[in-house]
């Protein structure tokens, strides 16, 4: 029982994470995608670097970032915690640094699609007396679903894998904040390789359902 439950919890908890991670991503990803879509210059660039430095930055230094920003002392951290609000060690965190880590890929995914819409149609929409906000939701995401789609399944894959930056921020806690990656590397360091292997064959499986699931709905390779 016991052993079902190191592979069950980990499991659920790891759902919820890359679930939570993927939803924060999208709202925010596709929100900016769209904002700097529409807009060039030597800010936007920066802008737009910043977005994507989660991608290309050691976990590590993605995880002191967000101790430094929601630590107890962090620049949010002292404020939340006037309110007895902490997300250090806890599975909140787990979901802050896995949003911080699938963003990117979110955000970049969004950018591509939203920048492909045909120009021309929004302009209609527009001379049509049409808001932004009406184009946006109406022409520009009908029109950019795929890739935004396709991005999401992205998010969420690399949200079930995250380890390094929920290792700093979320620490390793069996039945608390103890995720799939976290799970296999608790079980490797402990010798016990079959549950180790257990736990990569489940990891690895869901990972590859996510990415076919994702072809299959968009009609790219399956009927």
């Amino acid at each position: 029982m016991a052993e079902y439950a190191d592979i069950v919890i980990p499991l659920l908890l790891s759902l919820r994470v890359a679930g939570l991670a993927t939803f924060f991503s999208f709202v925010t990803g596709v929100g900016l995608a769209w904002l700097m879509s529409r807009r060039h210059g030597s800010l936007c660039s920066v802008i737009d670097a910043l977005c994507t430095l989660p991608m290309v930055l050691p976990p590590t230094v993605l995880g002191y970032y967000l101790i430094l920003l929601a630590g107890r002392r962090g620049v949010l951290g002292s404020w939340l915690a006037e309110f007895g609000i902490s997300v250090i060690f806890t599975w909140q965190g787990a979901v802050i640094a896995a949003t911080a880590v699938v963003f990117p890929l979110m955000y970049k995914s969004a950018r591509v699609a939203l920048e492909s819409v045909d120009h021309s149609l929004e302009d209609a929409a527009r001379t049509l007396g049409a808001s932004e906000w009406a184009v946006f939701i109406r022409v520009s995401l009908p029109l950019a679903w795929r890739g935004l789609f396709a991005g999401a399944m992205l998010a969420f894959a690399r949200g079930m894998g995250e380890f390094g930056a929920t290792l700093m921020i979320a620490g390793n806690i069996p039945g608390k904040t103890q995720t799939l990656a976290l799970a296999i590397y608790a079980a490797f360091q402990a010798g016990n390789d079959s549950r180790a292997t257990v736990l990569v064959l489940i990891t690895s499986g869901l990972c590859m359902a996510v990415l076919l699931c994702a072809e299959w709905l968009l009609g790219e390779k399956y009927p």
